[in-house]
């Protein structure tokens, strides 16, 4: 250890001792874990043929799911959690003998409007794919698995032009809806862009007017394969408004998520909205997921986080068919108040469930640790490896979801979530703490599971023992964590941590 290090140690223990006599009751930490999140369960959700496009939504106790079905009929599973998804039965819940839409139904997305479900999809005649228009259903009552009633074809474009991928967006109590076209009703073999577009609904089978352009690929991310921007699906927080959608060919592992603001009063107008210049979500070829977008976003049964469904495949030589497999996970918000979506996991990585599955308590707990001796630092993961840093940058990198702990669901076990990178723990590999993906093993599980006992330092904050080496307490050393034994008093100090919002 250097000397500036000790002095720094010094001097850090000196503002700590000030901290806890001022600022902290001199008790026992409570539990740090509130609620345990939903089933655990691995991607995908739902696999082949009917997987592709997912919609996604959580009603009254149950997931109801639908996706692509490239035929006639259009499919809903129902399932209480989200891992029974996979084995839920698929549910007929109408069959298109439409004029010119009897086949290749695309893209269904279900809205809740006025009491009623409305499901949007796109199809055309069996010959594919020139023919694709949008059109809507009606259910009867308050029940998403219908029965529903066909109520007609959306007149989105000038001259029954094609379109595709639609789905509702509301702004301000005005549905509008939002989806994909060419200019001039033209093709990619014409020289068009693949194009998003937006009108007001008068009611939601019926759009007032034919669309205006909001948004053509523009950047180079955007033109992989042919120039597409497709899939439009609004999120929305905290007053703010912003427009996702697919960017890139679907056939090409480069297809990927971009994002539009509504920054402008009117969105209905083009300069109303700000294109993100970066894509949000897209290729890991270290997780083995190519070509993620076509997505919709659903928050959990407790209504306390915001999840993405979307489809990709597994390997990167595959298409824009059925190899298409549908996939969620958690996403996060940025400190400046936009999303995160994140890295699409592995299908190798175990995840926890939404919380509120399964009548559990509540909202899981997103907390940061503090250092006892360096109260300035707090534990962050950088490039999977995890320290003590001042002003954590990305702030996110040094939040944590705190769970029950993945080896022992007693109240004193705990487990380190990643906030940002979902399925990813704190865990200890050769006593050197490293965040990785959760595959599922009683080792990986057990390393880890940490008991929160009283702070070794100060009892009124916190220290964390290992769940299979009780003789070894999680610590820093030269900023980086690891589990030691402990016996000096520098030692206490090190491995004394409080947890923070």
């Amino acid at each position: 250890m250097t000397h500036q290090h000790r002095q720094r140690r010094t001097i850090s223990l000196l503002i700590a001792a000030l901290a806890a006599m001022v600022l902290l009751p001199l008790t026992m930490p409570g539990p740090a874990a509130t609620a345990a999140p939903g089933s655990d369960f691995r991607n995908p959700i739902v696999g082949p043929p009917n997987s592709a496009d997912p919609w996604l939504g959580y009603h009254e106790g149950n997931y109801y799911y639908a996706a692509t079905t490239w035929t006639g009929n259009i499919y809903i599973r129902r399932a209480p959690t989200l891992a029974g998804l996979s084995s839920a039965a698929e549910t007929r819940v109408f069959q298109m003998s439409q004029p010119n839409a009897t086949s290749n139904m695309w893209a269904p997305s279900l809205h809740q409007l006025n009491g009623r479900w409305y499901l949007y999809y796109s199809a055309g005649p069996s010959s594919c794919c020139g023919g694709q228009r949008q059109h809507v259903l009606e259910s009867a009552g308050s029940d998403p698995m219908g029965p529903y009633t066909y109520k007609g074809k959306l007149e989105l474009m000038p001259d029954d032009g094609w379109a595709i991928d639609g789905s509702v967006m509301t702004v301000g109590g005005v549905n509008y809806f939002v989806y994909s076209a060419f200019p001039n009703n033209g093709s990619f073999e014409s020289g068009e862009k693949q194009s998003l577009y937006i009108t007001r609904l008068t009611n939601p089978w019926t759009a007032a007017s034919p669309g205006t352009l909001i948004s053509e690929p523009e950047y180079s991310w955007e033109t992989q394969g042919n120039p597409v921007n497709e899939g439009p699906y609004v999120l929305q927080r905290d007053g703010r408004t912003f427009l996702t959608y697919s960017a890139s060919y679907c056939g090409t592992p480069d297809y990927k998520i971009g994002m539009l603001e509504l920054t402008g009063p009117n969105p209905l107008s083009r300069s109303s909205w700000t294109k993100k210049s970066t894509p949000l979500f897209q290729r890991s070829d270290a997780n083995g997921v190519y070509g993620p977008a076509h997505h919709s976003f659903f928050t959990s049964p407790d209504r306390t986080e915001d999840w993405i469904v979307y489809h990709a495949n597994s390997s990167s030589s595959q298409g824009c068919g059925t190899t298409r497999t549908s996939r969620a996970q958690r996403i996060s918000w940025n400190p400046d108040g936009t999303p995160n979506l994140g890295v699409p996991v592995s299908t190798s990585t175990v995840l926890a469930g939404p919380s509120g599955e399964n009548g559990n308590p509540g909202a899981v707990p997103v907390r940061r640790l503090q250092s006892y001796n360096f109260p300035d630092r707090y534990v962050r993961h950088a490039d999977f490896g995890v320290r003590i840093d001042p002003n954590v940058s990305p702030a996110l990198d040094g939040q944590f979801r705190v769970v029950q702990g993945l080896a022992d669901d007693g109240s004193e076990y705990v487990s380190f979530e990643s906030e940002n990178y979902p399925g990813h723990y704190l865990r200890h590999y050769d006593y050197v703490l490293r965040l990785e993906p959760n595959d599922g093993s009683a080792t990986f599980a057990q390393d880890a599971t940490f008991r929160r006992v009283a702070g070794l330092a100060d009892a009124s904050w916190s220290s964390f023992r290992s769940y299979n080496f009780p003789d070894r307490y999680l610590r820093h050393y030269d900023y980086n964590l690891r589990i030691d034994p402990i016996s000096t008093d520098l030692g206490r100090q090190d491995a004394t941590f409080r947890i923070v919002d």
